[in-house]
């Protein structure tokens, strides 16, 4: 039972990494259909991830009303509607109405599944999580390079993910009871369900952020997101607008960026059993930025393709080694609301930083895209290695 209950939760993930990169993907051929411009997808991500914000800050008190199974399962139902009428979207107005339900319906089952595999699970379990994520991120660009190809265009490519979430809705509606026997035999308290995160001394929100290593540790999760969603939502129209590439064969090459990401969880959630997560995060980081620099070198086009893949690679251990290691650096006392905070700040990464690019490409060009992904890349290792320097002890480099 406890096998099943850890697919469904991975199922989850699932359905919040299949929206993530279809607007980006997409977006070559939107904005002139729909009478828009190329910086307004950098507006539309801004308004997803502001309602992801608002829900994860939420999320204490929403599962506490209406439980995690419930919690998951109307995020999911949330995703489905918002990818269907964006499917019929007529005007920028409605891919702006339509974004509020997607990053509402992101935000609070993403907060309280990541706190209860980083509390209940090893770090493989928290990589394999985010490797399912990586599963719908990879999905959704092929699903839409396979539909802007043939007959139906974009709006078939939305259509066809939203199908997709119906039909996770319709499996997380009949496994719901699951939920609760899972719940009611396990040894360890629930603490997503219980009112231990809002119970918590008042005092703790203003302590954290002068727990030693934690404001480095938040940069660092907005940097991560900043970057992942600048190279998810920018890639393509970097590739159409200065490699030349076609928007169908772009899609696809960022398929290959997300299947980097997805990959390289896969691997390193069975290399986290003999590696720690912080050597782990080091050489992704590394990876990543030897990927930019490959982007950014004036090489036949196809090259880029290989720089979106190691930047992919690189990324994958970096953001569920960060979150999976909150209680061992920090004290499971404030990890349920660190967690919620660490979240809230990854999503202004996701807000502020693509659509900022968005006003750089809008000036200056798309060419500056690898320039762009390169600092933020540069500012992500320098806040993690600081925090290593006032957290981490020598020991903690070499094994779990």
């Amino acid at each position: 039972m406890a096998t099943w209950f850890l697919l469904i939760i991975y199922l989850a993930f699932i359905s919040l990494g299949l929206p993530d990169s279809l607007l980006g993907s997409a977006w070559p051929v939107i904005w002139p259909e729909i009478g828009s411009s190329v910086g307004a997808a950098g507006l539309v991500s801004m308004i997803v991830a502001a309602g992801t914000i608002v829900s994860s800050l939420a999320s204490g008190w929403m599962i506490r009303k209406l439980g995690t199974d419930n919690i998951t399962l109307l995020s999911c139902l949330l995703t489905a509607v918002s990818l269907l009428g964006f499917s019929m979207a007529p005007s920028l107005v409605w891919f702006i109405m339509l974004a509020i339900p997607l990053g509402l319906g992101a935000g609070a089952v993403d907060a309280a599944l990541n706190h209860y595999v980083a509390e209940h699970y090893g770090a493989h379990h928290m990589n394999w999580l985010h490797c399912f994520w990586g599963v719908g991120a990879t999905t959704g660009p092929f699903i839409m390079a396979a539909s802007i190809a043939g007959q139906h265009s974009w709006r078939g490519g939305y259509a066809a993910v939203a199908a997709i979430q119906f039909s996770l809705v319709i499996v997380l509606l009949l496994t719901l009871p699951l939920w609760k026997r899972v719940a009611a035999t396990r040894q360890t308290p629930n603490l997503l369900d219980s009112k231990a995160v809002d119970e918590a001394d008042e005092t703790l929100t203003t302590k954290l952020l002068n727990i030693k290593g934690v404001k480095p540790t938040l940069l660092a999760f907005l940097f991560y997101c900043g970057v992942e969603m600048t190279v998810g939502l920018w890639g393509a129209s970097y590739l159409v607008g200065t490699r030349n590439v076609s928007a169908e064969v772009a899609a696809g090459w960022v398929s290959l960026y997300y299947a980097g990401i997805t990959f390289g969880r896969l691997i390193t959630g069975f290399i986290t059993l003999k590696v720690s997560n912080l050597l782990l995060i080091r050489y992704g980081q590394w990876t990543t930025i030897i990927g930019g620099i490959v982007l950014l070198l004036p090489l036949p086009s196809g090259f880029a393709a290989g720089g979106l893949v190691l930047i992919g690679l690189g990324l994958a251990p970096i953001y569920p080694g960060l979150l999976h290691e909150t209680p061992t650096r920090f004290g499971k006392g404030s990890a349920a609301r660190l967690m919620g905070y660490q979240m809230a700040v990854a999503y202004t990464g996701t807000t502020l930083l693509p659509p900022l690019f968005g006003l750089l490409a809008s000036k200056a060009g798309t060419a500056t895209f690898p320039i762009a992904v390169l600092v933020l890349l540069v500012l992500m290792l320098v806040c993690a290695e600081i925090v290593n320097r006032l957290v981490v002890r020598p020991q903690q480099l070499h094994k779990n």
